[in-house]
């Protein structure tokens, strides 16, 4: 979504053509194994997400370093996420599904992209803090994740809420509550984890663009410029804003850099306390 959202004003800005190239798998190992192994001349980048720095930890080796790999350009954005569940389980908010959860251990379950997905990641602080016994049910990727859930094949999810709010509105899931530290203009009727009674619960995921290593400094600036300016944007703003999305941009490439470096020693830390 964000990929799509910025290639649109990238391909007015350079007149040139932007092509979005999925490739899910391995819990976006894949994708980033292609941008890593791509000619670092700029014309090829890649969003990295949280996930990417909980991988090296979790798998022991990913066949790409996180780091030296890559030529950070700009963190584009920080998104929350909505605990959902579908519509026709009774829980209304957090405390009823907490309940629910003590009363039957092991019984709920959470659903999510894969083993280090952000959403595995909130499911399992979130079973953490609450000290819940809660299975964990890892799918291929966040879509088939949600149709799992959506199919009642698992009890909940911690959805974006570029995910989660479509489904929401037309009723085919329920928002308990969501991860950001205050209600979000996307779902304002919802209310926060801490609301519902769940503190010391503080993640929130980032998305930004990296491009091979060795890709020249002026290219790597000239991205970031770009990026920058069309982050700014008063429309896309709004429209990040409707998906629940805070955007990050303007940083360097360095504060971006130092942003993953950080981000590797956290998650290591989590995975081995977990």
């Amino acid at each position: 979504v964000l990929a799509r959202l910025v290639g649109e004003r990238l391909q007015e800005a350079w007149k040139q053509p932007v092509v979005i190239e999925n490739r899910p798998g391995a819990t976006g190992m894949i994708g980033m194994d292609v941008v890593a192994k791509a000619a670092p001349d700029g014309y090829t980048v890649g969003v990295m997400f949280l996930t990417h720095t909980v991988l090296p930890a979790l798998f022991g080796k990913v066949p790409y370093d996180t780091v030296a790999s890559f030529a950070p350009i700009a963190n584009l954005v920080w998104l929350y996420n909505a605990l959902v569940v579908p519509v026709s389980v009774p829980m209304q908010n957090t405390r009823e599904f907490v309940d629910a959860a003590r009363s039957q251990p092991g019984k709920l379950s959470f659903g999510s992209g894969g083993n280090g997905s952000p959403a595995h990641l909130l499911g399992e602080g979130f079973r953490q803090s609450a000290r819940l016994d809660l299975m964990h049910v890892p799918f291929k990727g966040p879509a088939e994740a949600v149709q799992g859930l959506l199919g009642g094949h698992v009890s909940s999810m911690f959805a974006t809420t570029s995910v989660a709010v479509p489904q929401v509105k037309a009723g085919k899931l329920r928002a308990l509550a969501v991860t950001s530290p205050t209600r979000l203009a996307a779902l304002p009727d919802v209310p926060t984890l801490a609301e519902g009674g769940i503190t010391g619960f503080d993640m929130k995921e980032w998305e930004g663009i990296v491009a091979p290593a060795g890709t020249p400094p002026e290219v790597v600036s000239q991205w970031s410029r770009e990026l920058g300016r069309i982050m700014a944007q008063p429309d896309i703003r709004e429209r990040l804003a409707a998906l629940g999305m805070v955007p990050a941009a303007p940083n360097s490439p360095d504060e971006f850099g130092t942003l993953v470096r950080n981000e590797l020693q956290t998650w290591t830390r989590f995975v081995k306390a977990s």
